[in-house]
């Protein structure tokens, strides 16, 4: 496991100022770096997100917080962040979200579920800069 850039720790984004960053509510524990997915919203409250799976259809983006079910942490739905690869992935190619919010290349029909591009090659388990865009 190679840290890419050093820079940065798992999760932060490079350019907060002209990220797209929201709030919300962890519907289950979520660590910060990992991808989150939209859950559940109720009427008059924020929405509520947890740790994307394999493929997830409805990626939110980026935790920049640790939290625990309840809490409100920022998340990145537009920007530049740190994440950790699963599998090799090439930088500029498209990434979606693997297992337990880490991200992968994109597969065979999963085109519809990208999440962004690599902007450095990972060789598995490592982690550097991704470009995520999540407001599709």
């Amino acid at each position: 496991m190679a840290d890419l850039y050093p820079a940065l720790a798992l999760g932060d984004v490079l350019d907060e100022a002209n990220a797209h960053i929201i709030k919300a509510k962890c519907e289950t524990a979520v660590t910060k770096g990992q991808v989150v997915i939209f859950n559940t919203h109720t009427a008059g409250e924020i929405p509520s997100v947890s740790t994307a799976g394999a493929a997830a259809a409805n990626c939110f983006g980026v935790a920049m917080k640790t939290g625990a079910a309840g809490d409100f942490i920022p998340i990145c739905v537009d920007g530049i962040v740190k994440m950790t690869a699963s599998g090799a992935i090439t930088g500029g190619v498209m990434i979606v979200s693997g297992a337990a919010g880490v991200i992968v290349t994109v597969g065979a029909n999963t085109f519809d579920k990208v999440i962004g591009r690599a902007l450095q090659t990972f060789a598995d388990a490592d982690t550097g800069l991704a470009f995520i865009n999540c407001e599709k």
